[in-house]
């Protein structure tokens, strides 16, 4: 039987939210409730950036009242703020959806949000870009095997809703293991703890999801994970500057950030946008990278600049940024990650597992000096 919005309701009339036994669906803080296809449910509780200890018990509840529904296969519920009133009004109005507030830079002073620690992560990275197809999922994928190389210990979240390319990446299939039908064992790539929405789904299923589903997707892969002691968990991002971005930046303690980017002005003007979308957030940038940098024949060894040279490197430059270094256009790199045997994992000597290397090796020096767990800060409406 299919479950309905009208059946999740019922089931969240028996949580309060109060000594008053205020009702989740009579609060007015409760988000739209979304059922996707495969009986996954999804919804959102507003709450002021102070009041989210005290209702992480309420959503665990949620959590639990929804599961006992027959036929749900899983939730995904996140706490979610905006400015306003610590207490909203208490209504017993239909639910309001919940929309991503607008990012303004932090006011000097201002009180940062402080997003709850990823028990056992020291740093969380995000590697993002302002534009799709530069190589992005690729790079993280072979900093996250190069940083393991130095003998850290690496996790890698693929938290791009829209287009998962991990598993393909590491060549995994199957679906994580639930531990006390609440948190997930990630899976396994050559050592490394790997996460992505891409093993809860169907290959070829399309995401349509708003904003509050991406919200409570990502929130819950990265805290409903046993990730168990970690030096590092990089953050595949989806590109752009959206939704993803703003609940990393709000809810996660980000260490910083890196950009990848390929030399062409036209990439270069969206990567632009995401150095300047994490500085009105506070999260530092930890450097650029320079991606399908240079092709040399393997016929003839001519080098030819297929998107430019030097691009990134100037824009790092320019910002006053890191730049952490190139990774040239090669065909070695593009059918190893094909294969999902990324090249760092299966030829840790040859020349391009070098170069991500040398990458990692200066991302960990710009991360050595950054502060661990910084507080996430507040975003707020001006």
């Amino acid at each position: 039987m299919a479950i309905t919005r009208d059946d999740v309701l019922r089931a969240l009339e028996a949580v309060t939210i109060d000594a008053g036994g205020t009702t989740l669906p009579g609060s007015g803080r409760l988000s739209q409730v979304v059922v996707d296809p495969n009986s996954r449910v999804m919804f959102s509780i507003l709450v002021d950036a102070s009041e989210a200890e005290r209702f992480e018990p309420v959503r665990r509840q949620a959590e639990g009242r929804v599961l006992q529904i027959p036929g749900v296969s899983g939730v995904f519920a996140s706490l979610t703020s905006e400015r306003g009133p610590a207490h909203p009004a208490q209504s017993t109005a239909a639910p309001r959806p919940v929309s991503p507030p607008p990012v303004a830079p932090p006011r000097p002073g201002a009180p940062p949000n402080q997003g709850p620690q990823i028990a056992g992560v020291r740093h969380i990275v995000a590697v993002a870009s302002g534009k799709g197809g530069v190589g992005k999922s690729t790079t993280a994928c072979n900093l996250a095997l190069a940083l393991q190389a130095q003998g850290l210990k690496v996790g890698l979240l693929d938290a791009d809703i829209y287009g998962p390319s991990v598993p393909k990446l590491f060549g995994l299939t199957g679906k994580p293991t639930v531990v006390d039908n609440r948190a997930m064992e990630p899976m396994v790539g050559y050592g490394l703890k790997v996460m992505s929405i891409g093993f809860l789904i169907e290959p070829e299923a399309a995401m349509i999801w708003r904003g509050p589903m991406v919200q409570s997707a990502i929130t819950q892969m990265l805290r409903d994970v046993i990730w168990g002691e970690l030096d590092v968990l990089l953050v595949d991002m989806p590109p752009g500057t959206g939704d993803a971005q703003l609940t990393m930046a709000q809810a996660t303690p980000l260490s910083g950030a890196v950009i990848v980017s390929t030399p062409q002005d036209l990439a270069l003007i969206d990567a632009r946008r995401g150095v300047t979308m994490f500085k009105k957030v506070a999260v530092p940038i930890l450097g650029i990278v320079e991606n399908m940098a240079t092709f040399v024949c393997p016929n003839c060894g001519h080098a030819s600049h297929i998107f430019g040279h030097g691009g990134a490197r100037n824009e790092a430059q320019r910002l006053g940024v890191p730049f952490l270094g190139e990774v040239p256009l090669n065909m070695t790199i593009r059918e190893t990650s094909d294969a999902g045997r990324p090249v760092v994992a299966t030829d840790p000597e040859g020349p391009q597992a070098r170069v991500y290397r040398e990458i990692a090796s200066a991302l960990w020096a710009n991360l050595s000096g950054a502060p661990a767990g910084r507080a996430a800060p507040k975003i707020v409406i001006e």
